[in-house]
C-alpha cells in the first residue's frame, strides 16, 4: 500500500489520517503546532472508540515535526491546511520541490479554486482537489475536483486510493467555486436567511420543516432522482410557478449581515438565530456526531 501523508493535524487533518491508517495505509502527519500534533494519536483514538471499533490505527500514524520527513517516501500528500490560499501556494510550492513529480498532491478545501492553489507548483498537473467533509471519517462524500491542469491519471489514482479506503469519491469535472455540495448547501441556506428576515417563520420552524420534513428523504433520494420520480412535467410546472418568488437579494442575505454586525455569530456567541447556552450548544453536536456515528457503524463491519 502507499504511504500517504497528511499536512494538517487540526480537525480535518486528523480525521483524514484515521481513514487512511484504518485502511492499511504507513500514514504520517506534520503540523507546525506541536500540541495539535501531538494530540492526534488520542483524538484518533477517541474517534474509534465512539465508533466501536480496534484502536490500534491510532498508535501507528507517525508524527513529524518537519515537512520533508514526513512527505519523505510518500505516494500521495493530502493538505489539511486552514483555507487561506496564500498558506495553501506557499505549502504547494514547497511540496513541489521535496517530492517525486509522480506523487499525487491533494488539497482539502471547500471553496478555494483547485488552479489557483496549484499556481506556483512543479507539475500542477499531480495537483487535485479533494473536497473531505466534516468529520471526515463519519461522512463518506470526498468530492474530487479536477482543475485545469489535473491530468485524468491523477484522478483516476485518486478515486482509487479513496475508494479502497471506505470513501465515496465523486469527480467534479470543472474548478468553480463550492464545487457540487457547498454549492447546494448554500443555496438553500441563503433561501432559509431570506424566509426568516422576511418574517415568513422564525429560524426554529424552518429546521423543522427540513429535518421533519424533505430533509428526511435526502439520504435516500437525491434532487435529480427525486425530480424523476415526481415527473419532470409536475417539476417544469412547479418550476414555472415558484421561481419568481424565490429570493433574488444579491450577496448575502442582509438579516445574515446584521447578525454579525451585532455579533451575533451563533453558538460561540450564544446568539445566532436563535439562543444558544454551553449544554445546548454541546448538545446538538453531541446529537450530530451520535447520528453520524450510528450510521456509520451500521455499515461498518467491525474488526474480529
Amino acid at each position: 500500500m502507499e504511504r500517504i501523508a497528511v499536512v494538517g493535524a487540526g480537525l480535518m487533518g486528523h480525521g483524514i489520517a484515521q481513514v487512511f491508517a484504518c485502511a492499511g495505509h504507513e500514514v504520517a502527519v506534520h503540523d507546525p503546532d506541536a500540541a495539535a500534533l501531538a494530540s492526534v494519536p488520542d483524538r484518533v483514538r477517541s474517534n474509534l472508540e465512539l465508533l466501536g471499533l480496534d484502536t490500534a490505527p491510532a498508535n501507528a500514524i507517525e508524527l513529524h515535526e518537519e515537512l520533508v520527513t514526513c512527505v519523505e517516501g510518500a505516494g500521495a500528500v493530502f493538505e489539511a491546511a486552514p483555507e487561506s490560499v496564500e498558506l495553501k501556494q506557499a505549502l504547494f510550492h514547497e511540496l513541489g520541490s521535496l517530492v517525486a513529480a509522480d506523487v499525487v498532491l491533494a488539497t482539502n478545501t471547500s471553496v478555494i479554486s483547485i488552479g489557483e492553489v496549484a499556481r506556483d507548483t512543479a507539475h500542477p498537473e499531480r495537483v487535485v482537489g479533494t473536497h473531505w467533509w466534516n468529520p471526515p471519517y463519519l461522512i463518506p462524500l470526498v468530492e474530487v475536483v479536477q482543475a485545469e491542469a489535473t491530468s485524468d491519471e491523477v484522478v483516476a489514482r485518486t478515486f482509487t486510493l479513496l475508494a479502497a479506503a471506505g470513501k465515496s469519491p465523486v469527480h467534479v469535472r470543472r474548478d468553480i467555486p463550492g464545487f457540487v455540495g457547498n454549492r447546494l448547501q448554500h443555496a438553500l441556506w441563503h433561501e432559509a436567511f431570506a424566509l426568516v428576515g422576511a418574517g415568513v417563520c422564525d429560524a426554529e420552524t424552518l429546521d423543522r420543516v427540513v429535518k421533519d420534513g424533505f430533509g428526511l428523504r435526502l439520504a435516500a433520494l437525491g434532487p435529480m432522482e427525486n425530480a424523476d420520480l415526481v415527473g419532470l412535467d409536475l417539476t417544469l410546472a412547479i418550476h414555472e410557478y415558484i421561481l419568481p418568488h424565490l429570493d433574488r437579494t444579491p450577496g448575502p442575505a442582509p438579516i445574515l449581515r446584521e447578525k454579525v454586525e451585532r455579533g451575533e455569530l451563533g453558538m460561540k456567541t450564544g446568539r445566532g438565530f436563535r439562543p444558544w447556552n454551553d449544554e445546548q450548544a454541546q448538545a446538538v453536536r453531541e446529537h450530530l456526531l451520535e447520528h453520524l456515528a450510528a450510521a456509520t457503524r451500521r455499515s461498518t463491519p467491525k474488526r474480529p
